[in-house]
């Protein structure tokens, strides 16, 4: 040890532990997020919407509910967002859905909100979210699909990042039938 404090500063050697635990919790976060796995079923989900409202994935059995994380600052979210939008107007009446789970700072709520005025899902933000078995979200946009018996059928932390009516029709539209 002696040697080491020779040949390297103490900062450097600080700095290579921060490092080093910093890499630490990156990949247990990706560890955390691959227990999230298709076919098995989805982790609890639990929200305050942002009307107040509880929401529960629980309490959705029956139905496919699409998980959508997103934020006012993310280019490619608010893009997909009005995909989503017709999306869910076409196909709420079959038993679809949706969350949009907003990932912006809490002092962005009215901004989140004044965004949501343009649709007709419901939505939360991540403070106000339960969802641990998703993993840490780390990147947008995420979107997950559980079918009618609570299974996740698609997991966003793999495939395409962004959603659009013909990935969506191919992910969500089978499990409506």
């Amino acid at each position: 040890m002696w040697k080491l404090r020779q040949r390297f500063s103490r900062a450097s050697i600080e700095h290579a532990l921060f490092m080093l635990m910093g890499c630490m919790l990156l990949l247990s976060s990706a560890i955390h997020a691959a227990d999230v796995q298709e076919g098995k079923p989805a982790p609890a989900l639990e929200s305050t919407l942002l009307d107040g409202n509880k929401f529960s994935l629980a309490a959705q059995s029956g139905k496919v509910v699409v998980i959508h994380y997103w934020a006012t600052w993310c280019v490619p979210c608010r893009e997909e967002m009005p995909v989503f939008e017709a999306y869910y107007k076409a196909h709420q009446n079959e038993g679809l859905v949706m969350l949009a789970v907003s990932m912006d700072e809490s002092e962005d709520l009215p901004k989140v909100k004044e965004v949501m005025k343009s649709f007709s899902f419901p939505a939360a933000m991540g403070a106000n979210t339960r969802a641990k078995g998703y993993g840490r979200i780390w990147r947008i946009p995420l979107t997950f699909v559980v079918d009618r018996q609570g299974i996740l059928r698609k997991n966003g932390w793999y495939g395409d990042v962004t959603l659009d009516q013909a990935s969506l029709d191919k992910s969500v539209t089978p499990l409506l039938k």
